[in-house]
């Protein structure tokens, strides 16, 4: 506020680096939601988030994808 004033105080300040590119958008994501709806794999009682995010790899729906971002996705539904 000193050093730029008030109507500086007002304004976002300009980004040094791009924001990082999302890394499901809204059809992986709908991708996402079908896989976890569906039957887990015969081993298993329920998805894990570990699991969809290994499906949705070996499936090429995402290059590589962590199971942190899987659970953010699945909170949001």
């Amino acid at each position: 506020f000193v050093e730029r004033g008030f109507e500086a105080c007002l304004q976002r300040k300009p980004q040094d680096r791009p924001s990082r590119e999302r890394t499901l958008d809204g059809a992986a994501e709908a991708q996402l939601i079908a896989l976890a709806c569906s039957d887990p794999p015969d081993e298993r009682a329920e998805w894990t988030m570990q699991l969809l995010a290994d499906k949705l790899v070996e499936l090429s729906v995402v290059d590589a994808i962590s199971d942190e971002t899987v659970r953010r996705a699945m909170k949001k539904t």
